[in-house]
């Protein structure tokens, strides 16, 4: 009778970096049991190697890099960059639709009935260009990176913590939809992926032009006006679109689950420390 891998032997596998066949089968568990130790033994020395190799060699994190790369991108392009609190009010979140009856409301950590830590960037994002848009000369053009959280369902492809990068051109030159092109082509070529562009459906947005990566999804993009735009006291149009940083590290990488890119304390450079 054929032998396959166990469940846990594949996920532990995985979790060693060992690409396993998902379909090979074994004449017998001891065969099965010898392969899967001799496996185990080279990917926790790989491991190990890969650990010692880091530590004597020091660099700046994977998700630091590719944020230092597209920050300089976008500065390259006339953005100014800008940091914003991570915890926001309930009402910011109100006048971006997401209300208590909204699919997203309950994804979102609340800290209390007031305040919550930021599921997106977006709400600060427009606090700031109701303000500067008053002092700006022509477009006005601002970026955001940094962490957001949600409730998300486990799986390879999802973090509760993530990292975003957000950026938006209020009052563009040009028809908005061309310079939500131009911006997402300026991030992708920095980050040296090949992409393609997919109009989809929003819970907030209604329409979004995706960004995907062989067919996972790494950026929502939208244009305005917006029926979102008269709360936060808007009037112009604008473009903009949000990264997750660690989804394009994982179409980067290859990696088969995305916590090997995140901020871990399990995975260093998506070596598994425990091994």
């Amino acid at each position: 009778m054929d032998v396959e891998w166990t469940a846990s032997q594949k996920q532990r596998l995985r979790e060693l970096g060992v690409r396993c066949d998902e379909g090979r089968v074994f004449t017998s568990e001891a065969e099965r049991e010898a392969e899967f130790s001799r496996a185990a033994t080279e990917g926790q020395a790989r491991g190990r190697r890969c650990i010692r190799d880091l530590l004597e060699a020091p660099e700046r994190h994977p998700l630091a890099q590719l944020e230092e790369r597209l920050s300089q991108a976008l500065i390259g392009q006339g953005f100014t960059e800008v940091r914003t609190p991570t915890i926001i009010s309930a009402s910011a979140l109100e006048r971006m639709g997401i209300g208590p009856e909204h699919p997203l409301h309950a994804q979102v950590f609340w800290i209390d009935d007031k305040r919550c830590l930021r599921p997106m960037l977006a709400p600060n994002l427009y606090f700031l260009m109701r303000h500067l848009q008053r002092s700006a000369r022509g477009p006005l053009r601002l970026f955001e990176v940094g962490p957001c959280f949600r409730r998300e369902s486990r799986g390879s492809s999802h973090l509760e913590e993530f990292t975003m990068l957000n950026l938006v051109e209020l009052a563009p030159e040009g028809d908005p939809v061309e310079r939500l092109r131009r911006h997402i082509a300026t991030v992708m070529d920095a980050a040296e992926l090949p992409y393609e562009l997919r109009d989809c459906p929003s819970e907030v947005y209604v329409s979004t032009t995706d960004v995907e990566v062989n067919g996972v999804e790494v950026a929502s993009g939208a244009v305005g006006p917006h029926k979102l735009d008269p709360a936060h006291g808007i009037t112009d149009p604008w473009a903009g679109v949000g990264f997750g940083l660690e989804r394009l590290l994982l179409m980067k990488s290859g990696a088969d689950n995305i916590k090997k890119e995140g901020r871990s304390l399990i995975y260093l450079r998506g070596v598994r420390l425990d091994i």
